[in-house]
């Protein structure tokens, strides 16, 4: 499915006329439509931008949205930055870099959240996070699986010094770990299930559940905001929706983004749980923020002197708030 497709004009009309009847109070038409440009990663991760724009979700929101797909959230962000894109889906790796750099990026929404995960080859005799000691663990360097690397090795009282680390990309790592030359590898889904799939009784997962979960956001330049608030308002609403659509219809949902992400439905629905959709802003969100930051700090990965972001000016509550003020749960909101 091409998700960067323009519907006819005549039909967007035609849809647009069935949406005001079956939905929303003053749906506008295919001409009063309000366009925006994303930046979306295209992985499960966005699964709640694919099936906005797959479900004419968007356009029962009053927008026409037009899809850029990247490989990954930086990507997305920097396309935003540069002034190529509008809205951008990413995780908080890229997010913090943006505020030590002191980018005018506003920050609207989390919309998902996953546990980063440990894979190990079967023959390493590692049945606990404390028997990576000495182990060869892939990670990739500069997102959150660096972190929760860093965080997991912390909690099980080792240091950098203790292991052999590898940096490797997601899709180098199932290669690797099958030829013997990495013991385990950390990193998200659905690399994990697909190197189970892949080896069988050759790999076995770690439990690390809650050592550190990457989040994938919304975010736009402040400016853009600041111009276009009832833009931001509409697609934020046309992603709660999207939510509780998902929800309601997990089968089909899995189905979509499946299709859309070229993945195959099997291999999806296995995991599909481990992606956590919810549109909110909330403390989790705030913490992982802080803890990124706090990385890139003692790890020197940022600009030349650059300190913890107040993220207080970074996120901005407002449009969540005006479409759902029970999803914005921050201690300071």
């Amino acid at each position: 499915m091409h998700w960067n497709s323009v519907r006819p004009i005549a039909a967007m009309a035609g849809y647009a006329a069935l949406c005001c009847l079956a939905l929303a109070p003053g749906c506008a038409s295919a001409a009063e439509l309000l366009k925006a440009r994303l930046a979306q990663n295209l992985g499960p991760i966005s699964g709640l931008a694919i099936v906005a724009k797959s479900r004419g979700i968007f356009e029962k929101h009053g927008l026409d949205i037009t899809v850029s797909n990247f490989t990954s959230g930086k990507q997305c962000l920097d396309t935003v930055i540069g002034g190529g894109a509008d809205i951008a889906t990413t995780a908080e790796a890229p997010v913090t870099a943006s505020a030590m750099a002191n980018q005018p990026i506003a920050f609207i929404a989390g919309m998902e959240y996953s546990d980063l995960k440990t894979l190990v080859a079967a023959k390493a005799g590692v049945k606990t996070k404390a028997d990576l000691r000495g182990k060869r663990i892939a990670f990739t360097a500069g997102t959150g699986s660096e972190v929760y690397t860093a965080t997991l090795l912390k909690s099980a009282g080792l240091t950098p010094k203790d292991v052999t680390l590898v940096n490797l990309r997601p899709q180098e790592m199932l290669p690797a770990l099958a030829a013997g030359s990495i013991d385990a590898f950390d990193t998200w889904e659905p690399h994990v299930a697909n190197a189970k799939k892949a080896l069988g009784e050759a790999v076995a997962e770690v439990d690390t559940k809650g050592t550190y979960s990457e989040t994938f956001n919304i975010v736009v330049m402040r400016s853009y905001l600041d111009a276009n608030p009832a833009l931001v308002e509409k697609f934020i609403a046309a992603l709660i929706d999207a939510e509780v659509w998902m929800k309601a219809h997990p089968d089909e949902a899995i189905t979509a983004v499946a299709d859309a992400v070229g993945m195959k439905r099997d291999e999806l629905a296995p995991i599909w749980a481990d992606y956590v959709y919810r549109v909110r802003l909330d403390d989790r969100l705030i913490e992982i923020l802080k803890t990124h930051s706090a990385w890139r700090l003692e790890s020197g990965n940022h600009p030349p002197g650059a300190a913890m972001p107040d993220f207080s000016k970074v996120v901005v509550t407002e449009p969540l708030k005006k479409v759902d003020p029970a999803r914005v749960t921050l201690s300071w909101k």
